[in-house]
């Protein structure tokens, strides 16, 4: 099935200090790491809410479920709220092929490089605010092609992205421009860069998962090519 071959693929592109799979679930704890990708995948229909509880509450973390519907128990996500988890950020599962982001970006491809220099880091840290050594430590754990992008003004680097290659789909990932350099280009260039280096790839898909509140993000994705082939969302205990 694409949404969960997809949703797992995103996962091994953010990949948890620590994963054990129980069945078609992942139990994830990332310390350090943003809230998200230590969430639970729970990716098969089997009732095994206690011990991802377990898992997590062992290991001192909040226990959170990423819900997509389809893949996951069609009852799970009322069975998580009548437990007393609250319904937290709404999401959005976006695909394109990459001839379409090629043509549609209409800007000059930024810079690529295999790895994440300083400088993307700590123009990544200036828009995001989250920690750079856990980044580099996430980063390092990745075991599929990557690229790292970015766009430039004046020699200073305004805008960044990486993207990871699996089997033909490449994931876009930390997509980041700072205020000022916001509406002129930038973030184009920068996801012409990751298609023109998926291209080379014959990674001929895209796919990229964003906040659906997030409308400047939404109509940048709609206009490079990218569409919505689900919205799915997450269950936090309180």
């Amino acid at each position: 099935m694409l949404l969960k071959t997809l949703q797992e693929y995103a996962a091994r592109a953010q990949p948890a200090a620590h994963v054990e799979e129980a069945g078609g679930w992942w139990l994830r704890h990332s310390p350090g790491d943003a809230w998200w990708v230590g969430s639970v995948l729970p990716h098969d229909r089997e009732d095994r809410v206690d011990l991802a509880e377990e898992f997590c509450t062992s290991r001192g973390s909040e226990v959170r479920f990423q819900i997509t519907p389809g893949v996951c128990a069609d009852d799970l996500d009322e069975r998580l709220g009548d437990r007393g988890y609250a319904r937290s950020h709404d999401m959005s599962l976006q695909i394109a092929s990459t001839a379409d982001v090629l043509r549609q970006s209409h800007a000059d491809a930024g810079e690529v490089s295999s790895r994440p220099t300083d400088e993307w880091l700590t123009a990544w840290h200036a828009v995001t605010n989250r920690d750079v050594s856990a980044e580099r430590d996430l980063l390092s754990r990745i075991e599929h092609p990557g690229a790292y992008a970015y766009a430039e003004v004046d020699g200073d680097i305004v805008a960044v992205g990486r993207a990871v290659d699996e089997d033909g789909w490449a994931g876009v990932f930390g997509m980041a421009t700072l205020p000022h350099a916001r509406g002129q280009g930038a973030a184009r260039s920068v996801l012409a860069a990751l298609a023109s280096w998926a291209a080379s790839r014959e990674a001929n898909h895209m796919y990229l998962q964003m906040v659906r509140t997030n409308q400047g993000a939404f109509r940048l994705y709609e206009r490079t090519g990218f569409r919505e082939v689900s919205a799915y969302h997450y269950r936090i205990r309180a």
